[in-house]
């Protein structure tokens, strides 16, 4: 497993969109993005800030469904 790079909420967002994901709504500092799949919809909230804290990425990942190799550098 390699190491996280520091991604902003536009950065993660971008990586999402790749995969399938459009962003719903936002508010606030928090962009809702979502994904249908075949048995529901997969819903990642995340912070709009310049830097994502290692823990919530952590969560966006396991959320999300993606790969993390996607978000190591």
């Amino acid at each position: 497993m390699g190491k996280l790079r520091i991604l902003s909420g536009k950065e993660v967002c971008q990586i999402l969109a790749t995969y399938g994901f459009k962003q719903i709504r936002q508010k606030g500092s928090h962009i809702i993005m979502q994904k249908i799949i075949e048995n529901g919809t997969i819903t990642v909230p995340i912070p709009n800030h310049d830097t994502i804290r290692m823990g919530t990425l952590q969560s966006i990942i396991r959320q999300s469904q993606i790969p993390r190799k996607e978000f190591e550098s």
